[in-house]
C-alpha cells in the first residue's frame, strides 16, 4: 500500500466521525428491560408496588443484586485529563469516548454502561465521587485520567471500593497486550521469558504493562524503558523526587544500566512496545526510526499503539524487516486494543459478582483470547482476534469467572461451562436487540 493510501485509510474514520457523531447526538441511551403492558404496569416497577423490593433490599443489602440492574451495570468515569493521547482535553470532550466505551461495553459484553464526566482534576474529590456512587454500579470503568493521579486514583479505590475497580488504560491495555505478545513470540519462535523489551512511553498504559507481563514470566532486568529524555538508567537520579514511579522502575529494569537514546535501546531488541504520545498527523516523521527497527534482533516484533496515530506506520515498519507489527487501530490488521479485553473481563467479573478484578483474572482474559487465535491459525496479520470475533468475549468471560472462583473472590461459583453459557446469552441479546432496534428503524442508517 503506498503511503498517501495509508494515511487517506489512517484518516478516513476521523472524517467519518464528524459526519455521523452529529446525526446520532450521542450513541448509547437506555431501552427497558422489563415488559410495559400498559400504564397499569407502572405500579409494580414505581409505586406503590416498587416498596416491596426496598423493603427487602434495606433488610439484606444484597438484594440489590436480585431486585435491580446493579449487577449489570457498570460507570464508565473520566476526567478527561489524559484522552486518546489527545491530553487534557477536558471533560466535555472527552465525553464522546466515554459513551464510546459504553457503546461497546454493551455490544460486545453484554453491559449496561453509564458515561459520566466528572469536571475535576483533584485526584481527592474524584476517589470520593467515585466512592458515592457505589450504590448503583456493580463496577467501575476508570478512563483517561492522567498519571499520575491514575495510579493512586486505581490503588485507593481498589483497596477502600466494595466493587470492582478497572482502570482499562491501564490493565485492559496489559491484558490485550500479553495476549498479542504470547502468540507473537510464538510465531517468531520465541519464549516470553527470554525476550529484550524496549517499552517506549512510561506512562500509565506501559507502566501497568510492564507490571502484568512480568507477573506472566518476562524477566525485569531485560526490559527497557524509553521516556521523552531517553533511557531510564540509574543515572537519571532527577526521577527519585521528581517523578518516582518511574525511579521505582529503574530499580527492576534495566540490568545492564544502558544509557542514551530510543536508539540506543532498540540495538539487538527483540521487541518494542510503544505507547507514546501520539504524532498529530501521519504526515510526521514516525517516532520509531526506520533505522532503529532495522537494528533490532532478526523478525523484531513491534507494538506501535498510540492512539489515534500509531509511532510508525505497518507497512514502513513491514519493510524495515519487522515480523509483526501490531497498532491500537482497528483499521489496520492485528489491532492490540482495549475493546478485545474490557467488555469479556467485565462481563465474567459481574456473572460470578466477583469483589475485584485481580492481574491474575486479567492474565487468564489474555491466554484465553490469545488461544482463540491459535485456534483459528495464527499468521502474519491475525495475531490477536478481532470485534468480529464475538466467541472471545464469553470464551474471555468463563476464564476470567473461573480464575475469580479459584481465588476466592467470587460470590457465585460457576464452571467454565456454566459462565460461558451465561455470558453468551447475555451478550447474545444485546447484539440482537440492537438489530432489531435498526431493522425497525428505531435506530435509523445514516444517510449516504
Amino acid at each position: 500500500m503506498a503511503k498517501d493510501d495509508a494515511t487517506a485509510k489512517a484518516n478516513k474514520p476521523a472524517q467519518d466521525a464528524l459526519k455521523l457523531h452529529p446525526f446520532y447526538k450521542g450513541k448509547t441511551q437506555m431501552v427497558p428491560k422489563c415488559c410495559i403492558r400498559g400504564v397499569e404496569d407502572f405500579a409494580i416497577w414505581y409505586t406503590p408496588g416498587v416498596a416491596a423490593p426496598c423493603r427487602e433490599i434495606q433488610a439484606d443489602p444484597e438484594k440489590v443484586f436480585l431486585h435491580t440492574n446493579k449487577g449489570n451495570r457498570v460507570a464508565v468515569v473520566s476526567n478527561g485529563t489524559r484522552v486518546l493521547g489527545l491530553g487534557n482535553i477536558g471533560p466535555e470532550a472527552g465525553l464522546p469516548v466515554m459513551e464510546g466505551k459504553a457503546l461497546l461495553f454493551k455490544y460486545l459484553g453484554g453491559v449496561d454502561t453509564d458515561a459520566i464526566c466528572v469536571d475535576t482534576e483533584d485526584p481527592d474529590k474524584f476517589i470520593e465521587f467515585c466512592k458515592m456512587l457505589q450504590p448503583s454500579y456493580g463496577g467501575f470503568n476508570l478512563e483517561d485520567i492522567k498519571k499520575p493521579d491514575c495510579f493512586r486514583i486505581l490503588d485507593t479505590l481498589r483497596e477502600e471500593c466494595h466493587i470492582p475497580v478497572w482502570h482499562d488504560d491501564q490493565q485492559g491495555t496489559a491484558a490485550v497486550t500479553l495476549a498479542g505478545l504470547v502468540n507473537a513470540c510464538r510465531f517468531t519462535g520465541r519464549e516470553l521469558g527470554n525476550i529484550r523489551i524496549v517499552q517506549l512511553g512510561s506512562g500509565a498504559a506501559n507502566v501497568c504493562i510492564y507490571r502484568v507481563l512480568k507477573s506472566a514470566g518476562i524477566d525485569p532486568g531485560k526490559v527497557i524503558f524509553v521516556d521523552s529524555k531517553g533511557i531510564l538508567s540509574k543515572e537519571r537520579t532527577e526521577l527519585k523526587e521528581k517523578e518516582p514511579y518511574k525511579w521505582d522502575l529503574i530499580q527492576e529494569t534495566n540490568a545492564g544500566n544502558l544509557e542514551g537514546s530510543l536508539m540506543e535501546a532498540l540495538k539487538g531488541a527483540d521487541c518494542i512496545i510503544a505507547l507514546s504520545m501520539s504524532r498529530k498527523s501521519l504526515d510526521e516523521p514516525p517516532v520509531i526510526p526506520v533505522e532503529g527497527i532495522k537494528s533490532m534482533a532478526k523478525d523484531p516484533i513491534v507494538f506501535a499503539c498510540a492512539n489515534p496515530n500509531p509511532e510508525i506506520l505497518p507497512d514502513q515498519a513491514l519493510g524495515a524487516g519487522a515480523a509483526i507489527v501490531a497498532t491500537g487501530r482497528s483499521d489496520f490488521p492485528n489491532q492490540v486494543n482495549n475493546s478485545l479485553g474490557f467488555p469479556g473481563i467485565f462481563r465474567g467479573t459481574l456473572d460470578v459478582m466477583a469483589k475485584t478484578i485481580t492481574d491474575e483474572m486479567c492474565i487468564a482474559a489474555a491466554m484465553e483470547l490469545a488461544n482463540v487465535a491459535r485456534d483459528r491459525g495464527i499468521k502474519q496479520d491475525y495475531l490477536i482476534p478481532t470485534m468480529d470475533d464475538w466467541e472471545v468475549f464469553p470464551r474471555e468471560a468463563a476464564a476470567v469467572g473461573v480464575k475469580a472462583v479459584e481465588q476466592g473472590v467470587a460470590r457465585i461459583k460457576l464452571t467454565w461451562d456454566e459462565a460461558y453459557e451465561m455470558a453468551k446469552q447475555k451478550i447474545e441479546h444485546a447484539r440482537a436487540q440492537t438489530q432489531i432496534l435498526q431493522e425497525s428503524g428505531n435506530i435509523p442508517m445514516p444517510p449516504e
